[in-house]
């Protein structure tokens, strides 16, 4: 018997020739980046459950942040009578610029402010005095005429 004996490197060629044979080809897809925080691009509806997150991972407490944040009962009920006496204050501001008869100027004192308003042909100018500070807000507000 006659026997062939054959390189290790020819041995090794032909066993990678016959396992490529074998072996199907590779399949690949490109790969995206997507983030996920809505602030750099990501999905819109991930920023509550992000927020939720960072807020229970934030165990940081402002110092100078009252203790009760609610107050007494009588506090609350302040707070919300003088916020009630104000919104009604602001409707009557409103019904005497823009009503049913809106006037063309007029002036209402409360609280330490001043409000004078003028009527203008395009425009309702409003201004908001401190009365302690002297500080002036001006307000325009543009009104809509019907053209037809």
């Amino acid at each position: 018997m006659f026997r062939v004996t054959l390189p290790h490197a020819v041995k090794a060629v032909m066993m990678a020739l016959a396992l490529s044979a074998t072996v199907p080809p590779a399949l690949a897809q490109d790969m995206v980046y997507e983030p996920v925080d809505p602030s750099f691009g990501g999905n819109a509806f991930n920023s509550a459950h992000l927020l939720g997150i960072a807020n229970s991972q934030n165990d940081y407490r402002d110092p100078a942040a009252s203790t009760s944040s609610t107050g007494s009962q009588a506090d609350i009920f302040a707070r919300q009578l003088q916020s009630r006496l104000l919104s009604s204050l602001s409707g009557q501001i409103v019904s005497a610029i823009f009503g049913e008869n809106p006037q063309e100027q007029g002036t209402i004192s409360f609280g330490g402010q001043t409000i004078n308003f003028v009527r203008g042909l395009t425009e309702v100018t409003l201004t908001i005095t401190n009365d302690e500070t002297g500080e002036i807000t001006e307000i325009i507000v543009p009104t809509f005429v019907d053209v037809n």
